[in-house]
């Protein structure tokens, strides 16, 4: 049988060598920048999508500095093998001129209708609002933008999931509460492609740390996970068994994490992956790990370990069964690492420790 056009268009963006300070894993099969040249001076927060045309399509946010009024929501598309240059396509000017920083672009592809691009605006993220934009053209052009309702922010870092049923559940979280963890994650659920939302609340038990970034995770038999970071040390966990309509209270994990941003998906053949900091301070190194329960994880790869911030990351898997993921070299150009799952080598993460290489 013959690829299927999509899969050969995808390929052409793998199908290059990875980069010299990648190439420790066989796994790795391309490591380069989205962009060699950043038009702005920083950039931060990207997102990565495979289009219904099967095209790669990423996203950051970018400007002066992250909360400076002239960030805005950028992106670019893999044509022919080659990303196209960065292109602003929102910005946070209201409608009497004054102008605010825009946050945290997500993209999320349904299996029926236009590609969607989340992002969120205001001067910080305690009181930060939500949009949203579509593709009918698979990320060429964008519509206008259209705010969220007032309770409804949008996945907050993380793409949504779309579970059997055609349900969208995202992830996401509010800053700044002024009743119980002043950070506070929250699901939203939508049963008609994202035209009205439903809010789901996480109980707060006493000693529930604060946490933001859901994840979604998919388990047998309909039981969904979410994990993400906390200003513990360590990510949360917390499941569900009704396919999003109520979740337990948080747990947490036994993997350090320095309270930066993470992300994880739910392979074709069930096993999880977490691209996360394994540190308690800083944010290297940048580290991959496997799991088939979400609780015992398997170390899997570093992508960076050099000092300097690498940070909030996402990943994806493309229809071809390798792994995608970007993520924030050091707050100035956005990174793209592919990765074919069936090379990793596992070694198991005990006491939260990650395996020494001998």
């Amino acid at each position: 049988m013959k690829p299927h056009a999509s899969i050969l268009l995808t390929s052409l963006c793998l199908l290059a060598p990875a980069a010299k300070a990648a190439t420790l894993s066989p796994a790795i099969v391309r490591s380069e920048f989205i962009f060699d040249k950043n038009p702005v001076p920083s950039c931060h927060a990207t997102t990565i999508v495979q289009a219904n045309d099967g095209s790669l399509v990423a996203s950051w946010f970018a400007g002066t500095h992250e909360k400076n009024p002239d960030v805005c929501i950028w992106t670019a598309r893999c044509i022919d093998g080659k990303w196209s240059a960065p292109e602003q396509v929102a910005n946070g000017i209201q409608p009497d001129g004054t102008r605010l920083p825009c946050w945290n672009p997500v993209l999320f592809q349904p299996k029926e209708g236009p590609l969607m691009l989340f992002y969120k605006v205001g001067p910080n993220c305690d009181i930060w609002w939500g949009l949203v934009r579509t593709s009918v053209d698979n990320g060429k052009t964008w519509s206008e933008p259209t705010r969220l309702p007032e309770i409804i922010l949008g996945p907050v870092k993380n793409k949504p999931v779309q579970l059997a049923d055609g349900t969208l559940l995202s992830g996401s979280s509010w800053e700044g509460q002024k009743t119980g963890p002043v950070w506070q994650i929250h699901f939203e659920r939508s049963t008609d492609n994202g035209k009205t939302w439903q809010f789901i609340k996480v109980p707060q038990a006493q000693d529930s740390p604060p946490s933001i970034q859901p994840s979604i995770l998919i388990h047998p038999e309909g039981r969904l996970q979410a994990l993400g970071r906390t200003t513990k040390g360590k990510l949360f966990s917390t499941t569900s068994s009704d396919n999003g309509l109520s979740w337990s209270t948080l747990t947490l994990l036994d993997l350090p994490n320095p309270n930066s941003g993470t992300d994880a998906v739910t392979l074709k053949d069930g096993q999880h992956v977490l691209i996360y900091n394994h540190t308690p301070k800083g944010r290297s190194p940048l580290n991959v790990a496997i799991s088939r329960d979400g609780l015992a994880w398997q170390a899997a790869l570093v992508l960076e370990d050099t000092p300097g911030e690498f940070s909030y990351p996402a990943v994806i898997q493309t229809r071809d069964g390798l792994l995608h993921f970007t993520y924030t070299w050091k707050r100035q150009l956005a990174k793209h690492v592919v990765v074919d799952p069936a090379k990793l080598t596992l070694k198991p993460i005990v006491n939260g420790q990650w395996p020494v290489e001998k």
